[in-house]
């Protein structure tokens, strides 16, 4: 992978297809941090409940979990240009109906539940469907610069998206913020319209959903690197990123934050993960992709375990940014470690396996959610990373296949 400033990468954004999945890449990302932190503080205002917190977005991995697998085996079967634009349709509807409702007052909770269930099918498909339309626009050759484009735009979109959400939220209300979500879909709608990959279905290999879901499986856990993917691909869903759904919670409850302070304290994630995924470029051309990915883990782990603790927001703010340095190493290469690592007819149903264990990212939800009930959000938080860090130590003989 070379720079981002560097010849390739200037290739790769002359790609009119490139650029139009990227811009719907940034708005999807943008609208879904603005959501998820408009959606924390409303709810925590609403109900006082941190496991509610963690709920709504236990809800939008509910789809990655339960159907990640079969939505890689089903992209290979329908136009994935099709198939990308009734997804953000779909997502669309159900944000325009929260700003509506918003307009009005506060949107009830099983209103905001339904649209962190309907946001998640989508999300549950950006692998599988959007992410092989940019393989295909770009080719394997060009995936990895293109997957750090990726990256650094929706690392962006997380200082835009909880900066935006909390100031409208503050100023506004929760109308003027999933009223801008809706916009955004809808600039997505635009882009996708005019893709010009996408048209045709894969043909299907003569067995059933089932059958080449239960293949996929098999090959993904038999493949020693992919496996190895997998494995800290699940950590980092039960122990790491579950944990960010409470940064609300500590910003309100520990903090004394209103709305605005929230998001400007949830962005330094944001801030973290844009600075790290322009030094990715730097580092990702010496081709240190797996000690990226795990290192990337470890450091999230870490800072997330200290700002749990932080006494300050100043600080807080401060580890946050640790925080997105080392979720931008994670993110960079979880995808494209998978697309290189598997053989051109198996990338899609790898990514959607590689959802499938994002989606355990549902049971370190359910778990932040209950640990924060019983002991609140910053000690949950606290020990929820401690035991990743502790599940990583435990597990060095699975995952070190892929540094060989």
């Amino acid at each position: 992978m070379e720079t981002l400033d560097s010849a390739q990468g200037r290739r790769v954004l002359a790609v009119p297809d490139f650029r139009r999945l990227l811009l719907v890449g940034l708005v999807l990302s943008v609208a879904r941090w603005l959501e998820m932190l408009v959606i924390g503080v409303i709810v925590f205002e609403v109900t006082g409940s941190a496991f509610l917190v963690a709920a709504m977005t236990l809800l939008r991995m509910l789809p990655m979990g339960v159907f990640g697998a079969f939505l890689g085996v089903l992209a290979d079967r329908v136009p994935r240009r099709g198939a990308l634009r009734a997804v953000l349709a779909l997502q669309g509807a159900a944000v325009g109906a929260l700003a509506v409702s918003g307009m009005f007052g506060t949107p009830a909770v099983w209103q905001i539940a339904l649209a962190s269930l309907i946001g998640g099918f989508g999300w549950a498909t950006d692998n599988p469907v959007r992410r092989m339309l940019i393989g295909e626009a770009v080719g394997a050759a060009r995936m990895g610069q293109a997957m750090s484009f990726d990256v650094l735009a929706n690392n962006a979109s997380r200082v835009a998206g909880p900066a935006l959400g909390g100031t409208l939220l503050a100023f506004y209300g929760p109308g003027a913020a999933f009223g801008l979500s809706f916009a955004l879909y809808l600039v997505a709608i635009v882009a996708a319209a005019g893709l010009g990959v996408g048209t045709v279905a894969e043909r299907a290999r003569g067995h059933g959903v089932v059958h080449e879901m239960r293949e996929s499986f098999r090959f993904a856990l038999r493949h020693p690197r992919l496996r190895a993917v997998l494995l800290i691909t699940v950590v980092f869903n039960l122990s790491a990123w579950p944990c960010g759904s409470m940064i609300p919670v500590i910003g309100q409850d520990r903090l004394g934050l209103g709305p605005e302070g929230v998001g400007v304290l949830a962005s330094m994630d944001g801030v973290g993960a844009l600075a790290g995924a322009m030094l990715l470029g730097v580092l990702a051309a010496q081709r240190r992709h797996a000690a990226i990915y795990l290192g990337g883990t470890i450091l999230y782990l870490g800072m997330m375990c200290a700002f749990a603790l932080s006494p300050t927001p100043v600080l807080a703010g401060a580890l946050l940014v640790g925080v997105g340095i080392g979720g931008a190493g994670f993110a960079t290469m979880q995808a494209t470690l998978i697309y290189l690592s598997a053989p051109p007819e198996q990338r899609s149903r790898a990514l959607g396996v590689l959802s499938t264990a994002i989606g355990t990212g549902l049971l370190g939800f359910l778990q932040v959610g209950v640990l924060a009930e019983l002991f609140g959000a910053s000690t949950a938080t606290f020990l929820v990373c401690a035991q990743g860090l502790i599940l990583l130590g435990a597990t060095v003989r699975l995952w070190k296949p892929l540094f060989g």
